[in-house]
């Protein structure tokens, strides 16, 4: 396939760098791919957690899961457990699993809901992900026809980077190593080329952004504006560290712990436990928030926590002129949903499928790129919103003030919309489906104020025998599984 930029040049390593290199290489072999980094500056490369698209993204490149699982020393991943979210003490599961059908008299969970307790236990027992999550189990399908639930990854996201490198670099991308000192801007208003520390300059036609929180290209070179998200997402801060794995658990999911002024994350990657603590500034001190994280820690640090500085939100525009951001320089939204490799995705996608006409995109295009990678951010707000909005927890002011805010109008209607009448209503541009705002509603007890109809329908018996023989069966399914662990070396082996 051929594309009209025949020189790309992507600005910034790391993992959105490298995967837009690579995906490049293999859809323009054609066109030259140069990636310009420098080690002086390095990359924010801490543990990395991923949502199923990246297997997609994976595939389209050609890339052997066990090979990628042995390079990164990932693990696999069925979802994220929430702790003391809703209150101290409590737990649930966001599974990206299947919770049956979502509305009508057949509804899985308003059943669940009509029928009460009576033994069933919680709804996630009606999910195969979430039983195999936390039963510490898991197993691949022989074939991806027979893949009855969705998976994705944990793996070190400096050794993804350095797998895509050379995968990249074997389908003739250039690396270039300097630091950029200079990018002028053409007639237009677009970049004419780069200029290096050392007095070298790189041509380009089209420039891809990947340099960070820098956002050397878009935010500082063509003075992007940037729209804050703070008021509703006000955590601004993580420490990060990773730890030695104590005990014999490899869970095959990220875990989230609710704190005084943020959360905890933890990681499970094959060698080790990747750790942080994402909190908002204003509400705790620097050191403070240190000693929290490492309150956390599985096992003794095998490195010294990092402090990263970041603000919510994303560059009103992502295409200006001849120069795309991609991954941090385009825009950052919190961790919370393991959410930006699915944006760097997300955005390579839609990029390559305007170029590969072969000719440069109409203005139209363009904006239209630009509304699409617009709403994804915001909804994807909403969504990590979502989890703070419904807390019930007053035991700091973080949380009391995540309780009260005024919330986004998208935000605010898809509530009233589920309040009211039990609809799980979906914009465009949804990054989260359906089934992953229920997982949030349920875990967090937040549930319609009146219950659907069509739902008496369905003779009470007829639905306990369903709900009974579906547990059932999944659990006798996830008994039979091996380990997580065992499964994971079972790959590694081949």
């Amino acid at each position: 396939m051929k594309t009209a930029y025949k020189r790309i040049v992507v600005v910034g390593g790391g993992s959105a760098g490298w995967m837009a290199s690579a995906a490049f290489a293999t859809a323009f072999p054609a066109s030259s791919v140069e990636l310009v980094e420098s080690e002086e500056i390095g990359i924010v490369g801490v543990g990395e957690a991923t949502f199923p698209s990246i297997r997609h993204f994976h595939r389209l490149l050609g890339i052997d899961e066990a090979q990628f699982l042995r390079a990164t020393n990932g693990t696999f991943k069925l979802g994220i457990e929430f702790r003391d979210w809703r209150e101290l003490g409590e737990r649930y599961f966001h599974t990206f699993g299947d919770i049956g059908a979502l509305s009508g008299p057949r509804s899985l969970w308003g059943q669940h809901r009509r029928v009460g307790d009576a033994g069933l236990g919680p709804l996630d027992a009606q999910c195969l992900p979430s039983v195999m999550a936390r039963e510490g189990r898991f197993m691949c399908a022989a074939s991806e026809e027979e893949q009855q639930f969705n998976y994705a990854y944990h793996f070190d996201a400096v050794l993804y980077a350095a797998f895509l490198r050379k995968l990249a670099e074997g389908r003739g991308v250039r690396r270039t190593e300097g630091r950029i000192v200079h990018a002028p801007r053409r007639a237009d208003g677009g970049i004419s080329q780069l200029s290096l520390a050392d007095g070298r300059v790189v041509e380009g036609d089209l420039f891809v952004d990947c340099s960070g929180f820098a956002s050397l290209l878009l935010g500082r070179a063509l003075e992007e504006r940037f729209v804050d998200f703070g008021r509703w997402l006000p955590v601004d801060r993580a420490w990060a560290c990773p730890s030695e794995r104590s005990g014999p658990e490899l869970a095959p999911a990220t875990r989230c712990t609710a704190l005084e002024a943020g959360w905890a994350w933890r990681i499970p990657l094959s060698n080790r436990s990747g750790h942080g603590h994402v909190f908002a500034s204003r509400y705790i001190d620097e050191e403070k928030a240190r000693e929290q994280l490492m309150q956390q820690l599985d096992g003794a640090p095998i490195a010294e926590p990092r402090l990263l500085r970041f603000e919510a939100g994303h560059r009103e525009r992502f295409w200006v002129h001849n120069v795309v951001a991609l991954g941090l320089s385009s825009g950052f939204l919190e961790p919370l949903e393991s959410t930006s490799i699915f944006l760097v995705q997300s955005g390579l996608g839609r990029l390559i499928e305007l170029l590969l006409p072969g000719e440069r995109p109409a203005q139209e295009a363009v904006d239209a790129y630009n509304t699409g990678m617009r709403r994804q951010f915001e909804r994807i707000r909403d969504f990590i919103i979502l989890h703070y909005c419904l807390t019930a927890r007053r035991d700091g002011q973080l949380w009391r003030d995540m309780a009260s805010m005024e919330l986004p109008e998208t935000l605010a209607f898809k509530l009233h919309a589920w309040r009211e009448a039990g609809a799980l209503h979906q914009y465009d541009e949804e990054g989260f489906d359906a089934t992953s705002w229920l997982a949030i509603h349920a875990g967090m007890g937040h549930w319609p104020q009146r219950s659907d109809p069509s739902l008496w329908d369905v003779p009470h018996e007829d639905v306990m025998r369903a709900l009974c023989f579906r547990r059932d069966s999944i659990a006798a399914s996830v008994a039979a599984m091996p380990t997580h662990e065992a499964y994971l070396n079972s790959v590694l082996s081949r």
